[in-house]
């Protein structure tokens, strides 16, 4: 199958998860392929991202299951965390699947080229650490994203700040963390320290948090972090950060004309393709304004050759889309199976603590596509909670087009609701209905019969 007149039949830039499992399966089906990545096989979601982000999100939470062990007749003595510990076996995981992901690679017959890639033009790519230029077919842009940092000039002393890529390698826990933005990652973070006994603190240029997401999901969160002892400030951004001779070092004056002390401050106010420097100019590939790579819904760029999947496209940036995109690649390319993934009705999920899970369109937006829509919520104190004194709140809420009933939007903020979003998740893309949930036995005990049970359309509170 291989064609002689290049190096290699498809040639992958990026080792993360879209990219590993195009080059796979490309690879499986008796082509040459080649992967190069400059870091570590895994990309953002085994090395930096998900999975450890996953583990701390567990760490953190064991701090309060002991605290409410009491409640059930639990005993429990002298408590400590040793973040060293954790931070130890977390790492070792993190190594053990990254393993895992170059072993598959070369079981597979992919040739793993352990440097960063470049576009010399259309087919060509130059090796930057050894300089040497190899072609290829077919090339599929896979290298992701990167946490976004403002320059020096737009943040003075933005030098003395981290980010999600360096908050997993803290040796010690800090005294005074204080995060930056008001997204999933910003929102996640503060969870985690404030849950690992961190004093934390919230810095919001908006209102409330987690803008795009459903508007009742965005208030139960906000909440939520104020009674996880988290301060938040809104409002308002960094104006400049100084260092000094404290106990907390670092010095954040505020636009608002306050400032606060921190020893740690994570930047979490966005993210951004990570195409700087890799060539796109030199082969023709087209941008956007962001710099993301400009593709349709096959994936493909404007330029035939070069393909491109996953954060870098800034479609949607989550790793099963970048992995679906690859597969769907890779079957459609080399397979003669043409498919493309749809990217509507996607089931996500935010970890928080409590944490959310969302499928669908949000009230807001099915109101703006659809006009009237009916909808059904409920806030509760999931059974659980009665004897451990966690006084936090389940919410639930259906959003419903009235003329055929079909469910646009579930939300749930609650313990397991990513769990319980990933079956509504199939539901949803066959087209369920609110009369199907009725029909639906509810299980009992439990937080999700609360899905199928409720019967009441919410009617707001009309104020004079």
């Amino acid at each position: 199958m291989a064609d002689t007149s290049y190096d290699f039949d498809l040639f992958v830039i990026g080792g993360g998860s879209g990219g590993v499992r195009a080059a796979r399966l490309a690879a499986l089906s008796g082509a040459k392929v080649a992967v190069a990545e400059e870091y570590r096989m895994g990309g953002t979601c085994v090395i930096r991202g998900c999975v450890p982000k996953k583990f701390m999100v567990y760490a953190s939470g064991y701090g309060k299951h002991i605290k409410h062990a009491r409640g059930y007749g639990w005993s429990v003595g002298q408590v400590s965390y040793d973040h060293e510990v954790f931070a130890t076996a977390m790492h070792a995981e993190v190594d053990r699947l990254s393993g895992i992901y170059h072993r598959n690679l070369v079981n597979a017959g992919v040739e793993i080229i352990e440097e960063r890639a470049e576009f010399v033009d259309a087919n060509t790519l130059r090796l930057k650490a050894s300089g040497k230029t190899v072609t290829a077919r077919k090339i599929l842009i896979a290298v992701g994203g990167r946490p976004w940092m403002p320059s020096a000039e737009e943040l003075p002393g933005v030098e003395h700040a981290i980010t999600s890529n360096e908050i997993f390698h803290l040796e010690t826990l800090p005294k005074h963390l204080v995060i930056a933005g008001g997204g999933y990652i910003a929102v996640e973070f503060a969870h985690v320290f404030a849950g690992l006994g961190v004093k934390t603190c919230l810095v919001y240029r908006g209102d409330t948090v987690l803008r795009g997401f459903d508007e009742d999901v965005r208030m139960a969160v906000h909440e939520g972090l104020k009674e996880a002892g988290v301060r938040v400030i809104t409002q308002t951004v960094f104006e400049k950060i100084e260092k000094t001779d404290g106990d907390l070092p670092l010095r954040i004056q505020l636009k608002n004309g306050h400032h606060l002390e921190a020893d740690v401050i994570m930047m979490a106010v966005g993210r951004c393709p990570n195409t700087d420097g890799l060539g796109c100019e030199a082969a023709g590939i087209a941008l956007d304004a962001n710099g993301a790579v400009i593709v349709d819904e096959w994936s493909k760029t404007n330029v035939p050759s070069i393909w491109a999947v996953g954060d870098v496209t800034d479609r949607v940036a989550l790793t099963p889309v970048a992995i679906r995109e690859g597969h769907a690649f890779a079957e459609t390319e080399f397979y003669d199976k043409p498919w493309h993934f749809d990217h509507s009705d996607i089931p996500t999920a935010v970890f928080t603590q409590p944490e959310v899970g969302t499928v669908g369109m949000s009230e807001a937006d099915a109101r703006k596509k659809y006009g009237n829509v009916d909808i059904y919520k409920t806030r509760f104190r999931p059974m659980k909670n009665m004897l451990n004194g966690d006084t936090s709140r389940v919410l639930m809420k259906l959003v419903v087009k009235p003329d055929d009933e079909r469910v646009l939007g579930v939300h749930i903020v609650g313990e397991d609701a990513a769990e319980m979003i990933q079956a509504i998740g199939i539901a949803i893309k066959m087209g369920v209905t609110k009369p199907d949930f009725d029909r639906t036995c509810a299980l009992h005990p439990s937080v999700a019969e609360e899905l199928v049970t409720m019967r009441q359309k919410w009617v707001p509170e009309v104020t004079a």
